[in-house]
């Protein structure tokens, strides 16, 4: 009997998948910064059982119609905009996700953008980088403190709620806007639930890690920026089509808010000429929220882990409800 036929969408190290190969007929694109071009994809899932994406993968009805033994989609991600979730409804594919295995190491990088943006680490490593260190001044590279500050975070999901954890260690003061009030994580982190305004109002730092969906687009936007302190700092882990570029970059300019941090942008990757990548008191990073060497193998296991259950007659370890 032939193994079921899986294709990876970028290249992954021999390591990473050489326990499956027994079980599995593995391809795999031969690159691993660039996408692999669509009529590829096309080609190379006519036949497959099981599909191995990364968030730029485009998973759509022209796909799924062409690809009749599809059974399973395994997304290297939490978010899954890249998914038509109906169509592989339709066409019975299993769609499944990697969460749960990268939230802490998101939470690390979130909260590493947060003092990067509050103490102006980047802009001073530049500033002696390029040799313009000349002497001390008594609010030279000044930043914010984070200690006993107010950190709002939007979506207390399990990021949120480590976001949280590592708050408290910085005493700081927490509260939270969620879809929905979660009174277990308020007794556990001390946080407080506050409407969506108060907290743009009252945070020194807001953070957001909701998910992109047709209520959260661009619900940062003007009007948001506006209600902020301009002594408030933004920092952007979750979908970069939650804020609106445009006003992100006039409230930065404007003085309407301090700083930002940036891991997500709404197209992705941004050249060196995007508006937000200038900003002095912008940090902007490419995509790297779960970027560990332990937890992107988690990942990649988890995703190979979902595709052999499901080509074996099995649910799926994480499937998208």
């Amino acid at each position: 009997m032939s193994k079921p036929k899986v294709y990876i969408t970028r290249k992954l190290e021999e390591k990473y998948i050489k326990a499956y190969q027994e079980q599995l007929e593995i391809r795999m694109w031969e690159k691993e910064e660039e996408p692999v071009p669509r009529e590829t994809l096309l080609k190379e899932t006519a036949d497959a059982d099981a599909l191995f994406t990364v968030l730029s993968d485009s998973i759509d009805e022209e796909l799924l119609s062409k690809s009749p033994q599809l059974k399973v989609v395994a997304n290297m991600a939490v978010g899954y905009d890249n998914l038509d979730l109906e169509a592989c409804e339709k066409h019975d594919v299993i769609a499944a996700n990697t969460p749960d295995v990268l939230s802490e190491t998101t939470a690390d990088l979130g909260f590493s953008l947060l003092m990067a943006a509050a103490r102006r680490i980047v802009e001073a490593d530049t500033w002696v980088k390029e040799d313009k260190w000349q002497a001390w001044a008594p609010f030279f590279f000044a930043g914010s403190d984070i200690y006993g500050k107010t950190i709002g975070i939007v979506g207390m999901g399990r990021i949120g709620e480590a976001i949280a954890k590592r708050a408290a260690g910085f005493d700081m003061n927490i509260q939270y806007h969620n879809r929905s009030r979660k009174k277990d994580a308020e007794e556990r982190l001390q946080a407080t639930y506050v409407s969506f305004e108060e907290l743009l109002e009252t945070s020194d730092f807001v953070v957001t890690v909701v998910p992109h969906t047709k209520e959260t687009d661009k619900m940062f936007n003007r009007a948001a920026f506006e209600k902020m302190k301009s002594s408030a700092i933004f920092i952007n882990i979750s979908r970069g089509k939650v804020v609106d570029e445009d006003a992100l970059v006039h409230a930065l300019k404007s003085g309407e808010i301090q700083a930002a941090g940036l891991d997500v942008f709404e197209e992705e990757p941004i050249r060196a000429d995007h508006p937000l990548v200038g900003l002095n008191n912008t940090v902007c990073l490419p995509h790297i929220g779960s970027a560990s060497v332990e937890t992107r193998k988690k990942m990649v296991e988890l995703c190979m882990d979902n595709i052999l259950a499901v080509v074996s007659g099995k649910e799926a370890i994480t499937p998208i409800s």
